[in-house]
């Protein structure tokens, strides 16, 4: 298990659909491509647990050829709960 925690901003993709993301530094996304090089799920997904303030929950990071990192999805209830919004800084933690 690999745990690392780091901050960053949630937005709203730009696109139809209503998904919010937070970015992962692009020095640790390439630290991820290197280190689950040939074990990356479909589309390069790479499955996580993710804890933001008191919330846990599993889901995967999605690389960006766009924007040269991985992208953290953050569900409806979790930024209900930790009462987060697009713009917000938020610390998260990961662990692969």
């Amino acid at each position: 298990m690999i745990e690392f925690e780091f901050e960053g901003v949630l937005y709203l993709w730009e696109g139809d659909a209503a998904w919010h993301f937070v970015d992962l530094p692009a020095d640790l996304s390439e630290d991820i491509r290197e280190m689950m090089a040939g074990t990356r799920g479909g589309f390069g997904s790479v499955k996580v647990e993710v804890r933001i303030g008191e919330s846990r929950w599993s889901t995967s990071l999605f690389p960006s050829k766009k924007k040269g990192c991985f992208l953290l999805p953050v569900k409806k209830q979790v930024r209900k709960a930790e009462r987060i919004q697009v713009g917000d800084t938020i610390t998260v933690g990961v662990t692969i």
